[in-house]
């Protein structure tokens, strides 16, 4: 029954990370998104460390700041140079391979013991991401292809260490640090490429309150407790679930077409992410 709860508690991070995309779309100004990372990890970061009162400690000052660019201020930037270098299909299908990433650095840093089948879950996974969003018309370009997969790197190895470094804090303080740090990472990274932002109107504002309390503070505060309780790839195949959302969402929200394919997409993403956990909780799977 924990266990029940750790993963649907987790699963809820992805799954609400599948409204960036409208969010960014529909309520934030275009052309900044560099600055929208850094209004997105900053202020609430800074918020949830007005909460915790509790700042990093020895070691910790590297690590938090360290996790902050592989979770987020490398992280995003790279999902946002293959965003806008790729169809978003392409993008997010190149970056569904992080799950297969962190089956490995898994091995590698955790001694966690790879499973044929949660190379089967992963790769079925990825299918089912570029079901539901690849079109035949999809262009590669060589600089997005790169940058979605130094993004899906870059999380995979802060999935991993923030696994491998137990912090002696909650989750809570856990992500203040990290969101802080991304953020700072973030400030000049956009004062440097791109222009101040425009008058910010009330549907600026609550896209990036949004996207700054729930889409990154709430989530990541369920993220980094699962990755503390499940095994890296359970919690890393849960991403699969944002791609869904964003579909589903797009369906209800923007009137856009859901295609039979894209409903079976849907089909082989759950049941990968299904395939995975029951494979690391020991479960039989059917045959």
């Amino acid at each position: 029954m924990a266990r029940r709860s750790d993963l649907l508690l987790t699963a809820i991070a992805p799954a609400i990370w599948g409204s960036t995309y409208f969010v960014t779309t529909e309520l934030l100004p275009q052309g900044y998104p560099m600055t929208i990372a850094m209004l997105r990890a900053l202020p609430a970061g800074l918020i949830l460390l007005l909460l915790v009162r509790q700042l990093p400690e020895g070691v910790w000052w590297p690590r938090a700041f360290l996790l902050g660019a592989l979770n987020f201020s490398f992280f995003w930037a790279m999902l946002f140079v293959a965003a806008y270098r790729l169809p978003g299909g392409v993008a997010a299908t190149v970056g569904a391979i992080q799950p297969l990433i962190v089956i490995f650095l898994a091995r590698g840093l955790l001694g966690a013991p790879i499973k044929a089948l949660s190379i089967v879950a992963a790769l079925a996974g990825m299918a089912g991401v570029a079901l539901l969003l690849l079109t035949p018309r999809a262009a590669l370009d060589p600089i997005g292809i790169v940058a979605g997969l130094a993004g899906a790197v870059s999380m995979a190895f802060g999935t991993v260490f923030s696994r491998f470094w137990q912090p002696p804090v909650s989750p809570l303080t856990f992500t203040a640090w990290q969101l802080t740090a991304g953020g700072i990472l973030l400030v000049p990274v956009a004062l440097l490429l791109e222009p101040p932002l425009p008058a910010l109107t009330q549907a600026n504002l609550a896209g990036l309150a949004y996207l700054g309390l729930i889409g990154a503070a709430l989530t990541y505060i369920l993220w980094f407790r699962g990755v503390a309780r499940l095994e890296p790839s359970v919690v890393a195949s849960l991403g699969f679930l944002s791609p869904v959302t964003a579909v589903i969402l797009g369906w209800w929200a923007l009137g856009q077409a859901l295609t039979p394919m894209q409903i079976v997409g849907m089909a082989v993403v759950v049941g990968s992410v299904w395939l995975s956990q029951r494979i690391q909780s020991g479960a039989k799977v059917p045959r």
